[in-house]
């Protein structure tokens, strides 16, 4: 079950240190950037802080106020990616969907309440802004790693909830075939070219299927107009 964001501020070395992980369960620190900034929803961001990225979650840790921290698991991340388009959002950055379990959209809300009563569990999607964004595509590597450290959990079937699935443009091109224009559609896409998503692997599969088959119809209609023009 996801938990969505929660809040964070349990630090070693009498709060000032890096974030208390869970060494019980096998927890393990595996990357940290300085210089990251956070923003939450459509709101404003926040005072640059620090990223913690362990085999378990997620941990923003703001650098000025000791008290302020956020932590997601992956097993709430729903998707993440990178984003460099500014017509998305200005800044470079890591973007990450969450589940929630509220299917509310909470848009309104979390761009109106200050953050000192903000409702985290319904926050559905967070930017990590690096002041240095040529660390985007190391982030994202690690977000993947991680991320297929911790698999949905299987129903009674022996069936996972989700599919975990890593996508880029020069894969859509193999798994279309012919369809050369699958790459360029979710190319397209405003987060980015880029992508890791616990998504529906299978809607995936329909669309290239269908620009596959679309294809092929044109082909068709095309081969018999020469027939029909040959017999002439």
């Amino acid at each position: 079950m996801a938990v969505g964001l929660r809040p964070f501020t349990q630090r070693t070395g009498d709060g000032a240190g890096e974030p208390v992980l869970n060494t019980d369960s096998g927890e393990e620190l595996m990357h940290v950037q300085p210089g990251v900034s956070i923003v939450l929803a459509n709101r404003p961001p926040e005072s640059p802080g620090t990223l913690y990225i362990s085999t378990q979650q997620v941990i923003w840790l703001n650098d000025i106020d000791r008290n302020r921290g956020y932590a997601v698991d992956f097993l709430s991340l729903s998707l993440h990616a990178v984003s460099r388009d500014p017509e998305a959002y200005p800044s470079p950055c890591i973007y990450t969907q969450i589940e929630t379990g509220d299917d509310e959209d909470e848009s309104d809300s979390s761009d109106s309440e200050p953050t000192e009563t903000l409702d985290l569990s319904k926050i559905k999607e967070i930017r990590l802004v690096p002041s240095d964004p040529n660390q985007l595509d190391t982030l994202f590597d690690i977000f993947c790693e991680c991320a297929e450290l911790n698999p949905e959990p299987c129903d009674e079937e022996g069936e996972a909830e989700g599919h975990n699935w890593v996508f880029s443009a020069d894969q859509m091109d193999d798994a279309a075939g012919d369809a050369e224009d699958a790459a360029d559609h979710f190319s397209a896409n405003p987060i980015s070219g880029i992508g890791y998503s616990n998504g529906d692997h299978d809607l995936v599969q329909n669309v290239l299927q269908l620009q596959i088959d679309d294809q092929r119809f044109e082909d068709a209609e095309e081969m018999e107009r020469e027939t029909n023009s040959s017999h002439h």
